[in-house]
């Protein structure tokens, strides 16, 4: 048997640990399988001549793959996913305990899809580790750091995805406080101000069911896409979406947006909004 043979066999063997690495890390199953051939390409030009352990190295060239293209999609700031945003549960403020348990329940799905959420590095680093139990020194190579930095990252990671958790890990009054803050300067069309409420990584899903779910990334940008549809004349009725302090957008009676955020320091670390005739008429709305 040829050298190549076996080093096809052998990669053949990791192929599918990889496709789900390299799902999970960019959301896409069409990518993934791009990115682990890619890997593959690149494997059969270099050999594994004096690889000692060949599963980590190939987990690295994947890794390296998906690291690029995420720094790639950020960098342009707006990208589309194919996939719309997961069904809402929607309660009214005064959320009963019963209705929380429902929430619970509702946001164990929409956990599945927050991921997306994180930039590169965290979410590299968070995969990596807590997902797929690569140490931390490996994690590190990759990313071009070192092993305590990432650590901070992994850590900066999971305390972002807890903010999606209902009532994340911050107090209901300020989650509701900085939701306030944020349309608040949306209405007044203050950038500085709105600027100020957002996290520099935040991250924007708008869901209008009628195209691909697009996503704005950056507080610059986010806060661009908020004075552009604020709405003077709107009225806010304050919702828990999925656990999350929420908000449907009213005009003459009539929703014209569902908007839930997560919160953690205070700063908002992403919005998902549910927009347009045809998306709000798939969610029970409390109103």
């Amino acid at each position: 048997m040829s050298e190549q043979k076996i080093l096809a066999e052998r990669f053949d063997a990791e192929r599918p640990r990889l496709i789900r690495i390299a799902e999970r890390m960019l959301g896409s199953h069409a990518d993934a399988e791009d990115a682990v051939q890619d890997a593959w390409l690149r494997v059969s030009r270099a050999g594994d001549d004096d690889i000692e352990n060949f599963a980590g190295w190939v987990t690295t060239i994947t890794s390296r793959i998906c690291l690029t293209e995420l720094r790639s999609r950020s960098s342009r700031g707006e990208s589309s996913l194919d996939e719309g945003l997961p069904e809402p549960q929607v309660l009214p403020a005064g959320a009963t305990p019963h209705g929380a348990a429902e929430m619970t329940d509702a946001v164990s799905s929409a956990l599945d899809v927050v991921i997306d959420r994180l930039g590169p590095a965290e979410r590299v680093a968070f995969v990596l580790h807590d997902s797929f139990e690569v140490p931390f020194e490996q994690v590190a190579e990759i990313l071009d750091r070192t092993p305590d930095a990432t650590r901070q990252i992994a850590s900066r990671a999971r305390r972002r995805l807890r903010a999606e958790r209902p009532g994340g890990a911050t107090d209901p009054r300020v989650l509701r406080r900085v939701v306030d803050a944020f349309f608040a300067a949306a209405s007044a069309g203050d950038f500085d101000r709105l600027v100020a409420v957002l996290d520099p990584s935040v991250v924007l899903r708008a869901d209008s069911g009628a195209s691909a779910t697009t996503i704005v990334r950056g507080a610059a940008a986010v806060a661009g896409n908020a004075l552009m549809f604020a709405t003077p004349n709107a009225v806010l009725v304050p919702v828990f979406v999925d656990g999350r302090a929420g908000v449907i957008v009213t005009v003459d009676g009539r929703p014209v947006s569902l908007m839930a955020f997560s919160v953690l320091d205070d700063r908002v670390v992403a919005i998902d909004a549910y927009a347009g005739p045809r998306r709000l008429a798939e969610v029970a709305l409390p109103v």
